[in-house]
């Protein structure tokens, strides 16, 4: 809730209007409720991004649980399923709308340990095409964002505990992955939130059911 608060207080700062609704995405009473605060507070829904994810579990299939397997897929797959379940009727009677999903290159390429994960981010995509067949009459788009890495606090930290694992430098471990990607870069978080941006806006007006792969050129599709 702490972290809501932040992001609230940056949006009222620039003199605009924000509404936080502490939710558990696997809840479907919780997620109908984030849906119908909102459009109590601002009268309407234009835009819905879900961006809820688990990571966990970090084990091979073999080693993992169902019921790791299902936690995984309830929070990322009907976490996000839930939330377009219950804006969906709003947007089609507005006429109007636009649902951007978030993925991750993990949909793209499996690796060991991140199965569950890789799988829920596939399903995301998919479910991404089907919404668009089925809510394109009512002029509501659906998209996807699909990020490589992303540069902030989190990568850096884990760039540094590599460094020390390999008993390297901090900027050789940046480097070496640098070094696989077109640009030589790795996105940063404004770069994720334009491409997002470019969906919820009126210069994507044509464009849905698709998946942008936002990542400095580590892989082409």
């Amino acid at each position: 809730e702490s972290r809501l608060d932040e992001v609230a207080a940056e949006v009222m700062n620039l003199g605009q209007r924000a509404l936080t609704v502490p939710t558990d995405m696997t809840n479907a009473d919780e997620a109908r409720n984030l849906i119908e605060r909102a459009v109590s507070e601002f009268g309407k829904v234009d835009v819905l991004i879900n961006n809820a994810a688990k990571n966990e579990p970090f084990t091979t299939v073999v080693d993992s649980s169902p019921e790791e397997w299902r936690a995984c897929l309830d929070d990322n797959v009907m976490g996000h399923m839930q939330t377009c379940k219950y804006v969906a009727p709003h947007m089609i009677k507005q006429r109007s709308g636009s649902i951007i999903n978030i993925s991750s290159m993990s949909m793209r390429k499996g690796v060991s340990t991140r199965s569950a994960y890789s799988a829920a981010k596939a399903a995301i995509a998919v479910m991404t095409q089907s919404l668009a067949d089925e809510l394109g009459p009512h002029q509501i788009r659906v998209n996807c964002v699909v990020p490589g890495h992303i540069w902030g606090d989190a990568l850096e930290g884990y760039y540094r505990r590599r460094a020390k694992e390999l008993n390297v430098t901090y900027e050789e471990v940046y480097q070496g992955f640098a070094d696989q990607v077109a640009l030589r870069r790795i996105a940063r978080d404004t770069e994720i939130s334009a491409a997002i941006l470019f969906f919820a806006s009126d210069m994507a007006s044509a464009v849905t059911g698709q998946s942008l792969d936002v990542n400095c050129g580590l892989y082409y599709h």
